[in-house]
């Protein structure tokens, strides 16, 4: 199975839901294509299946057979879009770079990277207690190794 080719009927089908993007595409053993999409708004359940149809609409079974899934991404899959970040602005993200952990809400994503935010006690300065502090940290795409979406049952 051609990838670049079936990446060109993904990419066809998206076009017409601008708000749609591709995540992840592979193609396994068996001609098993399994393609993963994503929403700026989420993805119902109605444009997997146009996506899945568009796809296989445009290719033989007869020439080649095949099976396909169209599906959106695992709540637990990291994040590995700058669109996936967008979408996420206001959510708690945990990220891991090659030094650090971090846990805090997403405020801002630019070309560079993003920009997350959270409230810690430390110490006083003066005297005995501890005291609330605003904390932020701007890390880079390529400093980050994994990002996932902290998911908050209330």
């Amino acid at each position: 199975m051609d990838k670049k080719k079936v990446e060109g009927y993904i990419d066809e089908a998206l076009q017409e839901n601008d708000e749609l993007f591709l995540v992840e595409l592979v193609i396994g053993a068996e001609n098993k294509i399994s393609v993963i999409i994503d929403g700026d708004k989420g993805v119902p359940l109605s444009e997997c299946i146009r996506v899945s149809r568009a796809v296989e609409a445009n290719l033989d079974r007869d020439e080649e057979d095949f099976s396909i899934e169209v599906a959106t991404p695992d709540i637990a899959k990291p994040i590995v879009l700058q669109r996936q970040y967008i979408k996420n602005i206001g959510r708690t993200l945990k990220v891991i770079t090659e030094n650090e952990k971090y846990e805090g809400v997403l405020e801002e994503v630019t070309d560079a990277g993003i920009v997350l935010s959270w409230e810690t006690r430390e110490p006083k300065e003066i005297g005995k207690g501890k005291v609330t502090v605003s904390k932020s940290v701007t890390l880079t795409y390529e400093e980050i190794k994994e990002t996932k979406v902290k998911i908050l049952f209330s």
